[in-house]
């Protein structure tokens, strides 16, 4: 009964419009995606086509390029029914009007991970169908530490009794000036970027980079500095090159750092980021997934695509298999649980926070970064550097005009 509905839908559409080869035309979907995940979804296209007898088109887009490709073709009806993206994406994308909500029922939004369906969410609404998820992680070579130290302070004790700068040797490192790394310290205190509306939504004018949790975690960045744990200078190049070279013990990490990581050869373990003074950091989370047009001539069939023939174990281990990074569907998460990389990337993802979605996230990274410039080469106090940031991302986003 479900397929003969679609299919009816179907040709009603296919018999009320005929448009170009490549634009949404009725009665058959476009999916844009890039050449690495295109061939996973020509095959789901070819059993969505043998189910429905509606064809579909997959059309290769490079990654970086399909956002602005869409605000361009998809007003004068030349996009795509279906395409893949990140979720940081969506504030852009929902405030220019160029992708709609899509229908998931209740029990499998509840097969994906909380923070994937967070970050796809925009207020009350979703917006898109996730896949994977990347955020960064405590990474420790055994052979240094054993063990994952249970708490931050003996994380830092740890590193204090590793750390012989002279011999060029550290326990533990952050690249700085680096925001993205450095959340963690911000959030564990209750320190955020921006706060939320009453309907859900970020409010870009609630800015808590310098509330009170915030600037504790930027004290104790100060403080690691002071105590010759952390080190002026010590950017993404030096991090990874000290750990790769076995004179690194712990770093905070992505999961792209582990290609060099394993052609070193270095024994390692990846964790979530211990609790600082007992509360749980938070670092952020990246999610992929895919979202409808708004231009879709076929949003019916679009969601039917993503509900019913990608949710799917077998479809998202093939996806994970391509990026390596952990399944946001939690069934394809369970079937990979015994690959310890995945296993400590999920962990910390699961304590994480979307990056923030909203257009407003560019103008905080500048002035975010220069105030840790700061306080990593004790040229300012946390304090005052953290209350000037503020100031001045505020300025750029005319708050309070």
């Amino acid at each position: 009964m479900k397929k003969a509905l679609i299919l009816l839908i179907a040709v009603t559409m296919i018999a009320g419009l005929f448009v170009a080869v490549n634009a949404s035309q009725a009665g058959k979907l476009i999916i844009w995606a890039d050449e690495t995940r295109a061939p996973v979804l020509q095959q789901v296209a070819k059993s969505f086509e043998a189910a429905y007898g509606v064809p579909v088109e997959v059309q290769q887009v490079q990654f970086g390029d399909i956002r602005g490709k869409l605000a361009t073709a998809g007003p004068k009806g030349e996009g795509p029914d279906i395409i893949i993206g990140a979720h940081d994406w969506l504030g852009e994308l929902i405030q220019n009007g160029l992708i709609a909500p899509i229908v998931l029922p209740k029990d499998v939004i509840n097969q994906f991970a909380p923070v994937a369906i967070q970050a796809f969410s925009w207020g009350s609404q979703l917006y898109g169908l996730p896949y994977a998820t990347e955020c960064v992680a405590l990474i420790y070579n055994k052979k240094l530490v054993p063990q994952v130290p249970a708490t931050f302070a003996d994380l830092l004790a740890t590193a204090k009794k590793l750390t012989d700068q002279a011999a060029g040797k550290y326990g533990f490192l952050i690249q700085e000036p680096d925001p993205y790394h450095t959340f963690a310290l911000f959030s564990a205190g209750g320190g955020y970027i921006f706060g939320k509306n009453p309907d859900g939504t970020l409010n870009p004018c609630d800015i808590g980079l310098d509330n009170a949790g915030a600037i504790a975690g930027a004290n104790l960045l100060s403080q690691m500095v002071k105590d010759g744990i952390e080190v002026p200078g010590a950017d993404y190049n030096t991090v990874t090159s000290l750990f790769n070279d076995g004179k690194l013990a712990m770093m905070i990490g992505g999961p792209w750092t582990l290609p060099g990581i394993q052609k070193a050869g270095i024994d390692y373990g990846i964790a979530p980021i211990p609790p600082i003074n007992g509360h749980t950091p938070k670092v952020f989370v990246g999610v992929q997934g895919f979202m409808i047009s708004a231009f879709s001539k076929n949003k019916v069939l679009a969601n039917t695509f993503l509900k019913d023939f990608l949710v799917n174990k077998d479809v998202m281990l093939d996806l994970y298999k391509l990026g390596q990074r952990p399944p946001a569907y939690l069934p394809a998460l369970d079937a990979v649980k015994d690959n310890p990389d995945i296993e400590g990337f999920a962990a910390s993802a699961a304590n994480g926070i979307p990056m923030p979605k909203i257009p407003q996230m560019a103008s905080v990274w500048s002035a975010w970064s220069d105030a840790l410039s700061l306080i990593v080469n004790q040229k300012e106090d946390p304090a005052t550097a953290m209350h000037n940031a503020v100031a001045q991302i505020k300025k750029l986003l005319k708050c309070g005009q």
